[in-house]
């Protein structure tokens, strides 16, 4: 685990497990799981239930996250940020060049098509692209290219290790690797790579989905989805490894640093009987009203700790690009609020938001989904299931709001 920033210190990786597994409540690892599905069964309700979620989910036209139902204006302007994109651009083409001309179908699609919102953090849905499973060692040596492209060296090292997280939910599922492993993610392609017009990608599968859109030298990743069960692999090919740390410990300190007052306002609940991320998959045109303590209510040590706490979030994009986000952080950090629901104790589960014109991250303790044969409590949150959100409120998800303005600047 990592013990970067702040004043987070490291527990020996042995004894963490054993922690990470008490807070789950986790018995030992001979508890009898779920048999697999009958894979033609589980196919067919997965099919199903996806077409159900993309009905409801696209059913009205994408507005974007609000805070009080109307986009506020004049946020994402198209300028240039002097941060080249040329890497990720030839390495997208290189992946594309590498395709047949039948997955080129199923992965390339036009720039503005509404398969920026088809993805979901659940793992039964059916997804549109070509799997690293489909892939032959070529291609997906190229499509992990692609992704160190766009992230930074912490961003990769999250995203592969999520879907190492995967294989080790299938050991832990009775050997399920039908519905779970670490090769079932999909990358497609909207647009053409290009230094001038707009394009992007996305990565979709389950805990972890990036939507990365690229107008000249500007990038938008977002939404973007983080997470896993077991968060930290206590067996089989991948015990040991943990995600997240980092990030709850950070999201602790700043609730551990606001005096009464400041606690007062922040604290929305000490209850966390269920989940309480508001802006997962179809979940584009949310209003969600700012809540919490502000932070003109912070100390200035405080203010460095929330953009500390935003940064390492950002920090999965490469460092280029993630300057330029934070400089957009910084300038709307007056208008920034954080807020917490569970426990403030150590050890507790709990969820942080962090909201702001320009940016959006929900961290949140959740109950037990495919896991429920090794928790205490399979209805209560733990620390072994984490769901992490990352939007770009006002209308630039997806960098709509940039292709927008490219659109009415260059009409196609």
């Amino acid at each position: 685990m990592s013990g970067e920033g702040g004043n987070f210190t490291p527990m020996k990786i042995n004894e963490s497990l054993l922690v990470l597994m008490a807070w789950c409540g986790v018995t030992g690892l001979l508890a009898q799981p779920p048999a697999p599905p009958a894979s033609a069964a589980w196919l067919e309700r997965s099919a199903r239930m996806s077409r159900e979620a993309e009905a409801k989910g696209l059913a009205e036209p994408f507005r974007g996250i609000t805070a009080k139902g109307q986009v506020e204006p004049g946020l994402f302007p198209v300028r240039a940020t002097g941060v080249t994109t040329e890497p990720v651009r030839a390495a997208a083409a290189a992946w594309l060049s590498l395709l047949s001309a039948e997955q080129r179908k199923t992965a390339v699609f036009p720039v503005g098509d509404d398969e920026w919102r088809k993805w979901m953090n659940q793992h039964f849905y059916r997804r549109q692209g070509v799997s690293f499973q489909a892939m032959d060692e070529a291609q997906r040596a190229a499509a992990f290219g692609l992704m160190k492209a766009a992230l930074s060296a912490k961003g990769l090292t999250l995203a592969q290790d999520i879907m190492k997280l995967n294989h080790t939910l299938g050991e832990l599922s009775g050997g399920d690797f039908v519905q779970y492993g670490e090769q079932l993610y999909w990358i497609t392609v909207m647009g053409e790579p290009s230094a001038t017009q707009p394009w992007g990608f996305q990565v979709d599968g389950h805990h972890l989905i990036l939507n990365y859109f690229v107008l000249g030298d500007q990038v938008v990743m977002s939404p973007a989805f983080y997470g896993s069960e077991p968060v930290a692999a206590p067996s089989g090919k991948y015990a040991g490894l943990a995600i997240l740390q980092k990030e709850q410990a950070m999201g602790f300190a700043l609730l551990q640093s606001l005096d009464a007052g400041q606690r007062a306002k922040a604290v929305l609940a000490t209850a966390k009987p269920g989940n309480n991320a508001l802006t997962e998959a179809f979940k584009d045109n949310v209003v969600l009203d700012y809540a919490g303590v502000r932070a003109t209510e912070l100390s200035a040590e405080q203010r460095e700790q929330l953009v500390a706490l935003i940064g390492v979030f950002v920090a999965n994009l490469a460092d280029g690009q993630a300057k330029v986000k934070m400089a957009e952080v910084r300038a709307k950090l007056d208008a920034t609020h954080f807020a917490w629901i569970g426990g403030t104790e150590a050890g507790g589960v709990f969820y942080f938001r962090i909201h702001s014109p320009v940016v959006l991250v929900e961290f949140d303790h959740q109950r037990p989904a495919n896991l429920k044969h090794l928790a205490k409590d399979p209805q209560a949150p733990n620390r072994q299931h984490i769901h992490v959100v990352v939007r770009t409120p006002n209308g630039n998800d997806y960098g709509k709001d940039l292709l927008r303005q490219h659109l009415l600047a260059q009409p196609h």
